[in-house]
């Protein structure tokens, strides 16, 4: 359909740029998350961390989008999904980062190549699951965190004010970003992997992926959307400490087990 440019529209330049730099991001955090085997496309020491920063830019840029957008509802969907950042990230990474410390790596096919090898392990990370599903359904604005985009209290959110190929990327991005984070916390808190057959390996990447998403779709399913202060109090009352006790966890683990 047609791609319409707000006339008051801060800078038409970025607004055009915004969703396909969100895209581009979500897209580039794939190529270092492994799916037939334990070894990603491009992996290398640190990688856990760039796939985190891949994941953050998306969502600056739809703060950005809605902000720039010079409109009431967009404006209030920015603030509503910086203000889910704060709440969300902090238990999402130190979920994610727990299981590093106990495989000793910073790389997403390092963490997955310990498991691999240490199957029994992955249960200490069970805190550590729980609590990045439940964050990442507040990463993907998705019910009940789906505030942002409430379309029953500020129509369409941070994209209210784009339509054509620009909202198609930026649908897109979340649909990106949801394979992208369910096949890493697959990679990270479910050890399952075939060497040595490929076909086979893709095959079992694609049934823990779809096993993730449908946990994300029944959570959507069941739960009604909370207020934005709800989500803030939830994730630093409750996911927050659970996260930080996986913390703890892995850390003590790492020295009684590994050393």
């Amino acid at each position: 359909k047609e791609t319409i440019i707000p006339a008051e529209a801060t800078d038409k330049r970025m607004f055009r740029l915004l969703p396909v730099v969100a895209f581009a991001s979500a897209l580039t955090a794939f190529l270092y998350i492994p799916l037939g085997n334990c070894r990603s496309f491009f992996p290398f020491s640190g990688d856990l961390i760039v796939v985190l920063y891949f994941l953050t830019l998306p969502t600056l840029a739809f703060a950005l989008a809605g902000w720039d957008s010079k409109s009431l509802y967009s404006a209030i969907g920015s603030v509503r999904t910086l203000t889910q950042v704060f709440a969300y990230e902090v238990p999402l990474f130190m979920a994610l980062l727990a299981p590093a410390m106990l495989a000793d790596s910073w790389s997403v096919s390092g963490i997955a190549g310990f498991y691999s090898v240490h199957p029994l392990y992955s249960l200490l990370n069970l805190p550590g699951f729980f609590v990045a599903i439940i964050a990442a359904q507040g990463k993907l604005e998705r019910a009940p965190f789906d505030t942002p985009g409430a379309e029953t209290e500020i129509v369409g959110g941070t994209f209210t004010e784009y339509s054509g190929r620009l909202l198609g990327l930026f649908r897109g991005t979340l649909n990106v970003e949801m394979v992208v984070i369910t096949s890493l916390i697959a990679a990270i808190f479910i050890p399952l992997y075939v060497t040595g057959n490929p076909v086979l390996g893709f095959a079992v990447y694609i049934l823990k992926t779809l096993f993730i998403v449908f946990i994300l779709a029944a959570i959507r399913a069941l739960m009604a959307r909370l207020r934005i202060e709800q989500m803030i109090d939830f994730c630093w009352k409750y996911l927050a400490p659970i996260a930080l006790v996986q913390v703890l966890i892995d850390l003590l683990m790492e020295g009684v087990l590994i050393k």
